[in-house]
């Protein structure tokens, strides 16, 4: 084997403008010319090694120490603070997830379950008979109440009433390939007032953090701080040391969560929607599922169900919401796949890759939730929510999410397509959404 993969040879700047316009169809275009792993580079943020191949994967994410995560993430600083876990590395990324991870699991997770599917309930009891409407944006109205009542604990007030519009508008800032532009341009990155892209972006980013920091400071002055919202739970774990996390970590943690969980969700849920309304059969087998249930099912029944389980992974499998996860870049002289790399190379695990590959997924075009009922699949074969030591943490609420949010929908409200055309991938920020949003009409309620 040669020493070093096969390397995109067209100009950086075109490379960017292409990863920018088209990152689905670039890594598709250079596999099929030069294999699972190859070299690409990018103007302005630099060379990345992109690896497709499971096995290559696995070898990177079971040695995830001898790499820099945090650092290879610093293009989202920006927009997440420099206090999030997402850029972090060593003993401090440790501690942090250390402090983040108990708010996330087991109980505190089906705490949150009941209060998903009342704000889906609530929000879709808006909708007419005969109207149409854009799934995405329902959704993310949707996760944005979610993460606000069972993140923030928000739900009422001057504050919620304040933030609620500035979250929609700051995450807007970045809803197509050109205004996503200005995260990977450096020299877009300036802040010229509200007049300009970014001084817009900064000046409502701003206003966020105050209302964030007004409300840590309220929380923290309730004598009985028993909140079970998961900005009280942050604000109460301690470390080994009996320290807490500073208001700087919080607010950059929330933002995190917001940045991570409801863009992501609201996207997911859209191109669940979408296959879930093309394929008759699925629709059918899903109800099925729902009335052996029976009446009034608890929220953990439901979301232990093997077919909604199976829709959820098919969709995450499909439209992989960012489309390679965290890069990593090496310590030191490191041996992947066989190729031999130097220190400070970068590599960039490809999701979208792995996930369309036809012997791991057979017709990978083709939307299938059976396959994931017939098949186990390992951590390098399918990793929507990254993988080895950067693993999403917020998976299990964002799996209960959309599967609530699935069954509430389909088990209380007659939907279809509005078009009949195939949708498209486009950027979103850092993200992948569907064009135009996945466009329905309400037809009845069952």
């Amino acid at each position: 084997m040669s020493q070093s993969p096969n390397c995109v040879t067209t100009p950086p700047w075109w490379q960017l403008v292409n990863w920018i316009a088209d990152p689905i169809g670039f890594q598709k275009k250079y596999s099929q010319k030069y294999g699972d792993i190859f070299s690409i580079r990018l103007t302005g943020i630099g060379p990345f090694v992109i690896i497709g191949n499971p096995q290559a994967i696995q070898e990177i994410f079971s040695k995830d120490s001898q790499f820099h995560i945090g650092r290879a993430n610093k293009l989202a600083e920006p927009l997440i603070g420099k206090n999030s876990l997402m850029l972090m590395d060593g003993d401090y990324h440790r501690r942090e997830r250390k402090l983040l991870t108990p708010p996330f699991h087991g109980e505190k997770i089906q705490a949150y379950a009941q209060k998903i599917i009342d704000v889906t309930e609530e929000i879709a009891n808006r909708w007419q008979i005969g109207e149409s409407f854009i799934v995405r944006s329902t959704m993310q109205k949707v996760s944005l109440e979610i993460i606000l009542q069972v993140v923030f604990g928000l739900s009422e007030g001057k504050r919620y009433k304040q933030i609620k519009p500035l979250l929609t508008d700051w995450l807007d800032m970045t809803d197509s390939p050109l205004r996503s532009s200005m995260l990977f341009f450096k020299f877009l990155q300036k802040d010229w007032g509200k007049w300009t892209p970014w001084g817009r972006m900064k000046q409502i980013h701003n206003k966020i953090y105050n209302l964030l920091q007004a409300e840590i400071e309220e929380k923290r002055t309730k004598i009985d701080n028993t909140g079970k919202d998961i900005l009280s739970l942050m604000m109460a774990v301690r470390d080994e040391d009996g320290q807490a996390m500073s208001d700087a970590e919080l607010k950059d943690e929330l933002i995190t969560i917001l940045f991570a969980g409801h863009e992501t969700t609201a996207t997911t849920l859209s191109w669940a929607f979408y296959e879930i309304y093309r394929n008759p059969d699925v629709i059918e087998k899903l109800q099925r599922e729902f009335y052996c249930l029976g009446e009034n099912p608890s929220p953990m029944e439901i979301a232990k169900l093997p077919y909604l389980t199976a829709v959820c992974q098919e969709t995450l499998r499909m439209y992989p919401v960012i489309p390679v996860t965290f890069p990593r870049i090496a310590k030191s002289p490191i041996k992947i796949a066989g190729y031999q790399f130097d220190a400070e190379t970068t590599f960039m695990p490809s999701i979208y890759l792995v996930h369309y590959q036809e012997d791991l997924y057979p017709e990978p075009e083709q939307f299938k939730p059976q396959r994931f009922l017939e098949r186990q699949y390992s951590p390098s074969e399918f990793f929507p929510f990254g993988g080895g030591s950067r693993r999403c943490l917020g998976y299990a609420l964002a799996l209960l999410e959309m599967k609530l949010v699935l069954a509430t929908v389909i088990s209380k409200y007659q939907l279809a397509l509005a078009e009949d055309k195939p949708v498209k991938i486009q950027r979103r920020g850092f993200t992948l959404a569907p064009t135009g949003g996945v466009k329905v009409v309400m037809k009845g309620k069952s």
